[in-house]
């Protein structure tokens, strides 16, 4: 017969041992936590292969031009930048695009972008006018038409042919009815972001429609009819002080034009000569200053027949806000720097040209 004690104690009988259920918790626990690692693991791993196959990282290497469709959506764009590998993926351009409101200002034409761009540096370099500069008609102030139409042509890749039919035939241009379908001057100087499908029609058309903008925003109409000159003169004085003098010195140009106008006296300006001789330089002999020409503003008196070439907008308001002066001559004494001086009286001019001379046999 067994001891109380024994009964307590038998093998079938025995509480469970302290040790064995810390034990038992302890493996549950250190289960469930590996379970917890490997699963944050593959998140991780899953999360960081999403976002690498999503997007690029930096902006990119190397060169390449795409070319963005008139009426392309910007997710038309997007697979463009993929297929050509700028971009790793059109969601990361679209999400780049969602975040940015300047990405609706993206139009037509060609882009010179750069290859494995994150989305966002791949945004940011289409909204920079840089990356446009494959497609863009860039019209300095002056140019005379030839030059303009060599320009438009080379930029668009279109024929000269198909310019210079425009300019001789120029009724279907948005000439204002004052310009009596002259449409020299008028190809107004600026940079024009082209799509790669236009027409030599829609190209001169947007240079015109351009001028026009310009004539509004200077309110050039109005202004002229205060001054007692016609819109199209003031265009070609302007064209004029475009061609001789430099931007500082437009207004003082500008009133030794009307000066001379006023005395009845011719204007005499070298320019014009060149224009009618179809050549660039300045500085003329005493053949060419004696061409028989409706240009030659030596030997006829007032404006010359046409603008001679196309101002910007400052030669423009300078025509029609000339300086307060009595000047009535004007010397450039250094051709090489444009340096301008003038004078109101013969005794003054005298001693400019005087100084013209000894630059020249200086130099």
């Amino acid at each position: 017969m067994m001891s109380t004690l024994d009964d307590l104690f038998t093998d079938g009988d025995l509480p469970p041992s302290r040790h064995k259920r810390t034990w038992g918790r302890y493996t549950v626990v250190t289960a469930l936590a590996f379970g917890l690692m490997v699963l944050g693991f593959f998140t991780f791993q899953l999360l960081s292969g999403t976002s690498e196959t999503n997007d690029y990282v930096g902006t990119g290497t190397g060169s390449v031009v795409i070319t963005v469709n008139r009426g392309d959506s910007l997710t038309a764009i997007a697979s463009e930048l993929v297929d050509a590998n700028v971009v790793k993926s059109k969601d990361a351009f679209l999400s780049a695009a969602a975040l940015d409101e300047a990405s609706s200002r993206i139009g037509p034409g060609k882009y010179t972008l750069k290859l494995e761009m994150s989305g966002s540096n791949a945004l940011a370099l289409m909204l920079d006018p840089e990356s446009r500069s494959a497609s863009r008609l860039v019209l300095p102030e002056g140019l005379r038409m030839p030059q303009t139409l060599k320009i438009a042509s080379e930029t668009s890749g279109l024929p000269l042919n198909d310019f210079e039919a425009l300019i001789e035939n120029p009724s279907d241009l948005p000439l204002p009815s004052w310009a009596d379908s002259r449409p020299q001057g008028f190809m107004f100087p600026a940079t024009y972001d082209l799509a790669g499908d236009e027409s030599a029609q829609v190209i001169l058309d947007s240079l015109v429609l351009r001028f026009n903008q310009a004539s509004a925003d200077i309110n050039l109409e109005q202004r002229a009819a205060e001054l007692g000159v016609s819109p199209y003169e003031v265009l070609t004085i302007a064209s004029l002080i475009q061609a001789e003098l430099l931007p500082a010195d437009f207004a003082k140009g500008a009133a030794v034009i009307y000066n001379r106008l006023k005395a009845d006296m011719p204007l005499q300006f070298d320019s014009t000569i060149s224009y009618a001789l179809g050549i660039q330089e300045l500085q003329l002999d005493s053949e060419q200053l004696a061409v028989e020409s409706p240009y030659n503003t030596y030997e006829n008196k007032g404006l010359p027949p046409t603008p001679i070439n196309s101002p910007g907008e400052a030669a423009l308001e300078a025509a029609l806000s000339p300086a307060k002066g009595k000047w009535l001559y004007v010397v450039a004494v250094n051709p090489d720097t444009r340096e301008t001086k003038f004078a109101k009286n013969y005794d003054r001019f005298l001693k400019l040209k005087a100084e013209y001379r000894d630059y020249l046999a200086n130099n």
